[in-house]
């Protein structure tokens, strides 16, 4: 019972990740790089800080574990970073392949690297059993199928119809956009894994990753940051935020964006407090939320009409990824 309830937990967290690119399209008149960093300030710093707080117990301050490893701290840091790289470029999966196909193939490439990589990088390969193995394998299976389904839709419909849904839609530069997204968005699991020390003993098990992803996510602020202040010069768009007028809707779908990006993490750190009775879930959370991630953000692409137009062939290789996606999910723990 546990089990379902940590997954459902997971599901909840990943429904409200694939939903934060929906408030972001009713942000008027600011450009990407203006409206991408501050809803980076909720989605990076201001919600992750609020979480970690709720691991500290009570007598004691957050930045008292993060003195006592700092080596930690600075690896956790640093891979978040690195996986600030691979938020920039998935956002640009997005643009050219659609809210659906965007985030199935980069998240799809994350879940895989992430669960693999994170053990390699940490030192704890021996949690990599044949279970979670064959739970990577089915899921990068399933993510190959609605690929392969984006492909069929790339090549069945005219590029009046592709842009109609998707405005910059461009599959091959998609593909190595997204891929390279997937790679370096894999870098948050291995920070996760580098920050593991980075908890309160006395926390809670559903908060102790909190402090962790507070870390990651500060390192990929640091990121997007540099980067959007710089296309604010470059652009000549620092006026964006001069327009006092558009604050109250802006910022908050922001804060709406922000939060729900958010949830999937909080929602992973929750899960996974159920998750003592099944330590291959446990290796193996971080491919089922970025399943679950793809699932969700398909059934948006479906919803915003990405799909509209695409033969009942193409459909019916999209509806049997997910379907193997889904499967993915708790395929370990029945293989265990």
């Amino acid at each position: 019972m546990e089990t379902i309830v940590g997954l459902s937990i997971i599901a909840v967290g990943a429904f409200c990740q694939s939903s934060s690119y929906v408030p972001i399209k009713k942000i008027k008149e600011w450009s990407w790089e203006s409206y991408w960093i501050v809803q980076g300030v909720f989605a990076w710093l201001i919600f992750p800080f609020l979480g970690a707080l709720l691991a500290v117990p009570e007598g004691q301050r957050l930045w008292d574990i993060y003195r006592m490893y700092p080596a930690d701290t600075f690896l956790t840091i640093f891979f978040g970073m690195l996986w600030g790289i691979g938020g920039l470029t998935f956002g640009l999966s997005m643009r050219y392949l659609g809210v659906a196909l965007g985030q199935s193939i980069a998240l799809g490439t994350c879940a895989g690297l992430g669960t693999i990589l994170t053990p390699l990088f940490t030192g704890n390969a021996g949690t990599l059993t044949w279970p979670v193995i064959v739970g990577v394998v089915v899921t990068l299976l399933g993510i190959g199928i609605i690929g392969w389904a984006g492909s069929m839709k790339a090549s069945g419909l005219s590029d009046d119809e592709k842009k109609k849904y998707v405005q910059d839609f461009n599959y091959p530069k998609g593909i190595i956009v997204a891929l390279l997204a997937g790679f370096m968005s894999a870098c948050f699991s291995i920070g996760l894994g580098f920050g593991e020390k980075l908890c309160f003993q006395e926390s809670a098990d559903i908060y102790k990753t909190l402090p962790a992803t507070f870390m990651v996510t500060l390192g990929g602020f640091l990121t997007n940051m540099i980067y959007c202040f710089a296309q604010n010069v470059r652009n000549r768009t620092w006026g964006d935020y001069k327009k006092c007028s558009l604050y109250i809707n802006n910022l908050s779908f922001c804060a709406l964006a922000g939060m729900l990006w958010y949830s999937q993490f909080f929602g992973l750190s929750l899960g996974k407090g159920f998750f003592a009775g099944a330590p291959v879930l446990l290796v193996f959370s971080w491919c089922i939320l970025m399943a679950l991630n793809v699932v969700f953000s398909n059934v948006w692409g479906i919803v915003l009409k990405e799909w509209k137009g695409c033969s009942v062939r193409t459909i019916g290789v999209l509806v049997i990824g997910l379907a193997v996606l889904i499967l993915s999910s708790f395929l370990p723990q029945l293989l265990k």
